[in-house]
């Protein structure tokens, strides 16, 4: 089941303060802060990447994978989506925590 427009749009409005953008990725989403990816949105629900510093500041959330064969990600309860100061610091400390993606080398165009 994707995920309704309308939520990923709110949830991109709520973390205005970060910056944040969202992508669309398989009938789903992902969020980019700072180019790094720092959250899915799968099903309606909203998943934050796993980092030492994310935890301790996010408290105790459930983890769960956002897809089947996934790495668990910290699962950000409903409720919480309207604080958006605290979803933005966590977006924030997460981005902080992940390396910048590897540039990608430049296609070779084929004769």
């Amino acid at each position: 089941m994707a995920s309704d427009p309308k939520t990923v749009g709110f949830i991109v409005d709520q973390l205005a303060a970060a910056d944040v953008s969202a992508k669309p990725m398989f009938g789903e989403y992902g969020l980019y802060c700072d180019g790094r990816m720092v959250a899915l949105i799968c099903d309606d629900r909203l998943f934050v990447k796993p980092t030492v510093p994310g935890r301790a500041f996010a408290g105790t959330v459930e983890e769960a994978p956002p897809y089947p064969g996934a790495k668990p990600c910290l699962v950000v309860d409903p409720d919480r989506w309207d604080d958006n100061d605290w979803l933005s610091e966590l977006v924030r400390i997460t981005a902080a925590a992940l390396p910048l993606p590897k540039p990608r080398s430049p296609r070779k165009v084929s004769a």
